[in-house]
């Protein structure tokens, strides 16, 4: 199984802080950056724009052949934390599915999408 990305938009800021620098999206990858520990399973992966510009924060967690999440109006405060517990549950899962009620809270409180994955070439499904 391969271990999931954790893309982090580097530039989005909330309607209210346009022009805040650093972006809440840079601040939240550095907190993120400071949380990992050096045996996760998770690449932390910065990305330019994930084109979702003033839902900050923005984070999109995948791996090949498994659904992605995407993850827009984080508290940036509270999300290094979940979104790093969430990561572990997203590698650790056996049917490539997290349940709803495994998400951390202040996820279930993001605007989320679950966007299922491209089936692999040749897959007639």
């Amino acid at each position: 199984m391969s271990n999931p990305n954790l893309f982090v938009c580097q530039s989005c800021n909330d309607a209210a802080h346009k022009r805040m620098k650093p972006s809440q999206g840079a601040q939240l990858l550095e907190q993120l950056n400071t949380l990992q520990s050096q045996d996760s399973p998770i690449t932390i992966q910065p990305v330019d724009c994930l084109w979702m510009c003033s839902r900050a924060c923005v984070v999109s967690v995948s791996a090949p052949n498994r659904p992605t999440y995407l993850f827009t109006d984080l508290p940036l405060a509270e999300s290094a934390e979940a979104l790093l517990w969430f990561g572990k549950l997203y590698h650790d899962s056996d049917d490539d599915d997290v349940p709803w009620k495994q998400f951390p809270e202040v996820l279930q409180a993001s605007g989320i999408a679950k966007i299922s994955p491209v089936p692999p070439s040749g897959d007639e499904r």
